[in-house]
């Protein structure tokens, strides 16, 4: 888990010289939830990838922040 100013990242992966952030979510069923998953990105300041893991069976992608869905993640052999 990282701090971005009073707001937190789930989960920062590093593999090698590599980063990667994560955002997870059960729905992204209001625009509420969809601003608060996204939205704490907005102060990280890198080129990283950043993706937001939900249940959405077709998730959004907002600012190149990547939806996706949470078992399509999990089954993906990279």
């Amino acid at each position: 888990m990282g701090k971005v100013g009073d707001r937190e990242i789930d989960f920062i992966a590093r593999r090698g010289d590599t980063v990667s952030y994560y955002q997870v979510t059960y729905l992204l069923g209001s625009q509420q939830t969809a601003d608060r998953e996204f939205g704490v990105f907005d102060a990280v300041q890198d080129n990283w990838p950043k993706y937001v893991l939900s249940m959405d069976e077709f998730p959004q992608t907002r600012n190149g922040i990547y939806g996706m869905n949470i078992i399509d993640w999990l089954l993906d052999a990279d």
